[in-house]
């Protein structure tokens, strides 16, 4: 996309004061050994609101979500060309500790991953993990991690269950508690309800409007109608370029790009 493009299509101008701001990604490009995965995205993400990653399979969405947290570290022959900066510091700095940038950016994945513990070790995990709290402030930020997930009702007698003995829907909302117990700054979302039913789909999209008032949210989705319903702003990428980012209800109304309208109106996919 050009600059002038990036500038027309950002849904948060580059004016807006910098406390409005949570992450800013400025000029990234991402490659997987001679396979260029992202070129040269552009783009501010909002505090608390509801960022969305939309476009056909292998677009760069889940590559880009991925960069946030650092995750493609691990993968030997990625190279990552650009900064992206939290809270104004590059993500990259040396003196950033990777596992404390996963605290601050937690994920959930598309398939519900829960630890083989029970019910209440899979929400204290991280809490023990980044440090030495009292039991009793432990067990205070699991009832309130599970109430934020609307969950607490359904395990409170259960915690000391298997965590595989809940519902792919509560086992998905329990992996999203163990991610907030630690408190994040930001909440990484790829494709958390594409593996549920309508019902727990529902939920997680419930959820998400529930915990924007205290996280920033990424999410990507192939779902076109779950980007409108749960997002603020969305961003559409092809073939690793960001081809129009803005403000959602405008976008779906009004996009500016034709390859965003064709996308959005199911012509291609």
């Amino acid at each position: 996309m050009s600059e002038q493009g990036a500038a027309e299509f950002e849904g948060l101008p580059s004016s807006a004061p910098a406390e409005e701001i949570c992450l800013q990604v400025d000029n990234l490009s991402l490659a997987y050994g001679d396979v260029q995965a992202l070129k040269n995205i552009r783009l501010d993400i909002a505090k608390r609101s509801v960022t969305a990653f939309i476009g056909p399979s292998g677009c760069g969405k889940s590559s880009l979500l991925r960069c946030f947290n650092r995750l493609n570290d691990l993968i030997d022959d990625a190279k990552l060309d650009g900064e992206i900066r939290l809270g104004g510091k590059s993500i990259h700095a040396p003196d950033v500790e990777v596992s404390e940038l996963r605290r601050c950016i937690g994920m959930v994945f598309q398939q519900p991953n829960p630890f083989p513990k029970s019910i209440a070790e899979n929400v204290a995990y991280g809490l023990k993990l980044h440090g030495a709290l009292p039991q009793s402030e432990i067990d205070d930020r699991i009832e309130e991690a599970l109430r934020r997930v609307a969950l607490w009702d359904e395990v409170r007698d259960r915690l000391g269950e298997s965590a595989f003995e809940l519902s792919s829907g509560q086992q998905q909302r329990l992996v999203i508690a163990r991610a907030i117990a630690v408190e994040p700054e930001v909440l990484l979302l790829d494709e958390p309800a594409s593996a549920l039913d309508p019902i727990s789909t529902l939920r997680i999209e419930e959820l998400i409007h529930q915990l924007k008032d205290r996280y920033t949210l990424i999410i990507v989705t192939h779902n076109i109608q779950q980007a409108a319903r749960v997002s603020d702003y969305t961003a559409f990428l092809y073939l690793g370029e960001l081809i129009e980012f803005g403000v959602t209800q405008a976008m779906f109304t009004n996009p500016q790009d034709q390859r965003t309208e064709d996308y959005i109106a199911g012509r291609y996919g």
